[in-house]
């Protein structure tokens, strides 16, 4: 779920990753966050103010230090330490020989240890919940749903941990038995984003761990903090368990380290999250090697609602879908479809309802909506804003940076453009909603499949002929296919829930390429084996 351009896998913007305690004064490092009595609290997770960021089973660390800020206010929180190359090396060795300690361990013991990690993670949820509240800057209520996310993984990786198998087919030779047979990758690379720095680490490693492989994680440099935090909790369980901490091990860095497991023939299968942009070159150069990939990308959503839609649940899904997360998911709403007959009224109303939120510290328990996470992205926006002014755009609601700390922006609306103009083709991660109308079915529907992403989609309507219409092949092309909700809220493991329809996180055109947790999920993290066998006879 995370898109941002620039230099390959680096997250953020290269002056704020090399800033340091060496530029700047030295009353500087009593200015951390973490010196503070009001966050002392992140103690708790192991946290100093310099952490090692390379985990083999030993912390260590010898590359650059960096510092992380906190998104709300741009105030220092605590320094990491970065794994140079010769770390990324050592890591991948001990990675490789956790591994075959952890492929002999039955699947439904492996299972057992992914329940005890989501059983620490329960215990840490509140406190690394505030983690990701203040190093990546979600609302608080959003930072502990993401790790309940995690959680939720690990309680359906411990269930898929024994029902692991395939089938044994009828042979053409008599006496023969044809086997498929699931076996570990080995190495997983897990290449992660800014914006779920908890949740999308958990979705690959859970179900990675139960199928049997190791995984090397690198996050986002710019949320390091939450990186270390969580592997320490998970090298823990496996210390308890008495085995090898590099089962799961960590590689903190940048552009150098994501190249590195892209470029390795030692990493079996490497899971990227990320933009398109980047992930056509993760593509590559694995593909270069003959390797695995996973690659979850970039998302152009739209809501689609028809004249007989529902406006009392219209406007709060398009406010939710379109300003959470204040606009950095990848299934944010950006795209907003309203009948002629509705449009006027729709954006009145959420016009109306965009001036109620409320806005402040994300770790605040009655806020709505926090900061973007970086000033980078705050310039972004400001792009985006000014280049739909030039192609025609009105700003209804918001477009200007907030009068406060940190990297707060207006939520946006903006309407009158052509669906068709180039800022509406383009991904822009950050809360601007762009509102069309449109007159009749066929042409919205082609509306919502003409941009190159396909990621999640939504219309509100209640005619069930024109649901089916839009569940089928003619209907939206993306890989999540909502009624009556909003685009952002999948679920872990289930295709139907109340009011939607999930039809498959097989991602298509430029938004992904992978499978999760609703078809085999194991088939991913696993490659096959068939053999024919002699059926033997009893004497």
């Amino acid at each position: 779920m995370w898109r941002a351009s620039g230099q390959l896998f680096v997250h953020v913007a290269r002056k704020r990753i090399l800033s340091g305690p060496w530029d700047r004064p030295a009353a500087f490092m009593s200015t951390l966050l973490i010196n503070q009595p009001q966050y002392a609290w992140l103690k708790e997770l192991g946290l100093r103010e310099e952490n090692e960021g390379v985990y083999n089973g030993s912390w260590g660390g010898r590359g650059e230090v960096i510092t992380t800020y906190c998104p709300a206010n741009n105030e220092p929180i605590a320094r990491v330490r970065q794994a140079s190359a010769a770390d990324y090396e050592e890591t991948v060795k001990k990675a490789r020989e956790a591994w075959r300690i952890w492929a002999d361990i039955p699947a439904p013991k492996r299972g057992e240890i992914v329940r005890q990690i989501g059983d620490a993670l329960r215990e840490k949820i509140q406190v690394l919940g505030s983690l990701v509240s203040l190093e990546m800057g979600k609302i608080l209520v959003e930072g502990v749903g993401e790790v309940q996310e995690y959680v939720d993984i690990c309680d359906y990786a411990v269930g898929l941990s024994r029902m692991i198998g395939g089938p044994i087919l009828p042979s053409e030779r008599p006496g023969h038995a044809l086997i498929e047979q699931w076996n570990p990758v080995g190495l997983v690379g897990i290449i992660t984003a800014f914006n779920f720095p908890v949740a999308v680490y958990g979705w690959n490693n859970a179900i990675a761990m139960i199928c049997g492989n190791a995984c090397l994680w690198k996050g986002a440099p710019t949320t390091s903090l939450i990186s270390v935090a969580v592997t320490k909790i998970i090298a823990k369980v496996l210390e308890d368990n008495k085995l090898p901490g590099a089962i799961c091990s960590l590689t903190c860095g940048g552009a150098d380290i994501g190249t590195a497991m892209a470029k390795d023939e030692q990493v079996n299968l490497l899971s990227f999250t990320g933009s398109t942009q980047v992930g056509k070159q993760v593509a590559l150069m694995v593909q270069e090697r003959f390797g695995r990939s996973l690659l979850e990308l970039g998302g152009n959503n739209a809501i689609i609602a028809f004249e007989d839609a529902d406006l009392s649940l219209v406007v709060p899904s398009a406010l939710f879908a379109a300003v959470g997360t204040a606009g950095q998911r990848c299934t944010t709403a950006r795209r907003l479809f309203l009948h002629e007959s509705i449009h006027d009224e729709v954006v009145n109303r959420l016009t109306k309802a965009y001036a109620q939120i409320r806005v402040g510290n994300p770790w605040d328990a009655n806020v709505l909506y926090g900061p973007l996470h970086t000033k980078q992205a705050v310039s972004m926006f400001l792009g985006a804003v000014e280049e739909a002014k030039k192609e025609g755009g009105t700003v209804v609601y918001g477009g200007k940076v907030m009068d406060r700390p940190g990297n707060y922006v207006e939520p946006t609306i903006v309407t009158g453009l052509d669906h068709s103009a180039s800022i509406v083709h383009t991904e822009t991660f950050a809360p601007i909603l762009y509102v069309f109308k449109f007159k009749n079915e066929d042409e919205v529907f082609a509306w919502n499949n003409e941009v190159k992403q396909g990621l999640s989609s939504s219309i509100f309507t209640k005619d069930l002929g024109r649901i089916f219409r839009w569940l089928g092949p003619k209907g939206s092309d993306c890989g999540i296919v909502n009624v009556n909700i909003p685009t952002s809220g999948a679920e872990i493991g289930g295709a139907f829930v109340p009011s939607t329809t999930v039809r498959t996180f097989l991602w298509p055109k430029e938004s992904s390429f992978s499978k999760s947790a609703l078809c085999r999920p194991f088939k991913s993290f696993r490659h096959c084996c068939n053999s024919s066998e002699e059926e033997g006879n009893e004497s």
